[in-house]
């Protein structure tokens, strides 16, 4: 996913583990580590929701 601060709708929604700021930012934004979060987006995909749902089960 590009980096463009003015497509903000799907930033909010998919997560991606592309770029080191974004794995950051999600892993603070979700109370979680970098690990935690790939193994989430592993697991159900990089759906912001799914991945919320599935930590909160495995924390």
């Amino acid at each position: 996913m590009a980096d463009d601060p003015n497509k903000t709708g799907l930033d909010r929604k998919l997560i991606s583990l592309e770029q080191e700021h974004e794995r950051r930012d999600w892993a603070a934004s979700l109370g979680c580590t970098e690990d935690q979060l790939r193994m989430a987006v592993q697991a159900v995909g990089n759906s912001a929701d799914a991945v919320r749902k599935w930590l909160a089960g495995h924390k």
